[in-house]
């Protein structure tokens, strides 16, 4: 195809990182000609995004040109904006946590595009090109609650009553609809996808817009996690919008900033689910390293914000998550080898491969004498005195950790001279309180003894019960 197109022979096809969605990206080159490639199944998507492509084109947005179509549709070619995007002028140009000044004009000329998408734009287009849905209706809105719901607050085994939570969404969504859903929403409007090509913002990823409210949008750019924008900056931006809306259409701001402090709490529980299923289900570290920065928001929100309906099983599962440690699961990786020794429950399960990388090893210490089942020791653990004599006084648990270290140094070395970065180590025994605990601690010292790397240690039952 991108022969056909350019009239020349392709020279050059270079895959491009994955992101969040399955489409695959490629940028392409000829002689003189580039572009970026791009695959996807998703018949119904890539409809949405080449019939919205030719509409915003057709209403000067800037969006990137449409130059061939497979005629199965699987596939097409984009014009190449480059692949710096505002999300990384942000992180290039922070100076003390704070966006420098090209930065902030960036941001505020995206911004004063956003309601030429969602009100000028929105005028003639073709709503029956939305995919899933034409609207954020009330179904929509559960859907990422209920993102939130099961693969955040389940996964980290965050306690709450669920009828309780189910009528509070009930009240979030009758609030939310309040908002009105006429105009064009983004859906995705986000650093991340938008491109700064010649210093100009251009747009991309909104094959997911539908109808829907004006506060989304903002509230998804503004508080997009892992911008970390300072929350002063984001009270200054949220008014310079309602200034270029003020151009399109009479807006009353007080009502309008009410209803967007509910659209900020909806997109950061979409968001944290998002990093939930992507984080845990896939194990695409990226996405768990991020968790941080959603809580940090969550905590903000908490403190700053009070909306309408009363929702009180929703804000005390907030109050937990906002008081949750999660240095140790969703630590940044390191550079250099870092080894990962967990001890776990087999009750519980063996721990997720929070780098990504899967592999490593998991020992199964039900085999060792069992402290446990004496009387006296059932109020210690593996890090007590007490269990540590136990165990120095067993042949059987020498022998264990000798035939451990054997296999976890062969494998630390190949690592280490391969420049590979993450290594985990799991033990697991029957309640993740004595055995596991045990061995795991006598790994991470061995290790820590022998080698120069990064060992991080971590008890799965006993961080949840003895802190």
């Amino acid at each position: 195809m991108f022969n056909q197109w350019s009239g020349e022979q392709g020279i050059e096809i270079i895959e491009l990182p994955a992101a969040g969605s399955y489409r695959q990206y490629y940028r392409m080159r000829g002689q003189t000609k580039d572009a970026i490639g791009v695959y996807s199944p998703d018949k119904q998507e890539n409809i949405a995004f080449l019939g919205f492509t030719g509409h915003f084109r057709f209403c000067g947005m800037a969006v990137p040109e449409i130059l061939a179509v497979d005629e199965t549709t699987d596939c097409y070619l984009l014009s190449d904006l480059g692949d710096v995007s505002l999300l990384q002028k942000l992180e290039d140009g922070k100076m003390n946590g704070r966006p420098d000044s090209v930065t902030i004009d960036l941001y505020k000329s995206v911004i004063a595009e956003l309601p030429r998408f969602q009100v000028e734009a929105a005028s003639g287009l073709n709503y029956n090109l939305c995919y899933p849905v034409k609207e954020f209706d009330a179904r929509s809105i559960r859907w990422d609650l209920n993102y939130f719901k099961y693969y955040f607050l389940r996964l980290l085994k965050v306690p709450f009553n669920e009828y309780a939570l189910e009528n509070d969404f009930d009240r979030l969504i009758l609030y939310l609809l309040k908002a009105g859903s006429s105009f064009f929403m983004y859906r995705d409007f986000q650093a991340r996808n938008i491109l700064v090509h010649e210093g100009k913002p251009w747009f991309i990823d909104y094959q997911g817009g539908r109808r829907g409210p004006l506060q989304y949008d903002l509230a998804s750019l503004l508080f997009q996690v892992k911008a970390d924008l300072p929350f002063d900056f984001r009270e200054e931006m949220l008014h310079w919008y309602l200034d270029c809306l003020a151009k399109h259409l009479k807006v009353d701001r007080e009502s309008f900033i009410s209803y967007y402090y509910g659209f900020v709490l909806i997109r950061l529980l979409q968001v944290m689910g998002a990093y939930g299923f992507r984080g845990y289900f896939e194990r695409r570290a990226h996405f768990l390293q991020s968790i941080p920065y959603a809580i940090e928001n969550i905590k903000w929100w908490l403190e700053n914000v009070q909306i309408e309906p009363q929702l009180p099983e929703l804000m005390k599962a907030l109050r937990t998550i906002a008081v949750t440690d999660v240095k140790t699961p969703f630590a940044k990786v390191q550079e250099g080898l870092t080894v990962s020794v967990n001890s776990f429950s087999y009750k519980s399960g063996v721990p997720i491969d929070y780098s990504g990388n899967g592999g490593g090893f998991v020992f199964d210490c039900r085999a060792l004498p069992n402290p446990g089942r004496y009387e006296h020791f059932k109020s210690f653990t593996g890090r007590d005195v007490s269990v540590i004599q136990f165990f120095e006084r067993e042949p059987l648990v020498d022998k264990f950790l000798a035939n451990v270290y054997k296999l976890v140094d062969q494998s630390v070395l190949e690592y280490q001279k391969r420049g590979f970065s993450s290594l985990q180590v799991n033990f697991g025994c029957t309640g993740g309180q004595h055995r596991s605990v045990f061995c795991a601690e006598s790994l991470s010292r061995y290790l820590e003894e022998k080698y120069s790397m990064q060992v991080t240690l971590y008890h799965s039952e006993l961080d949840k019960h003895w802190m």
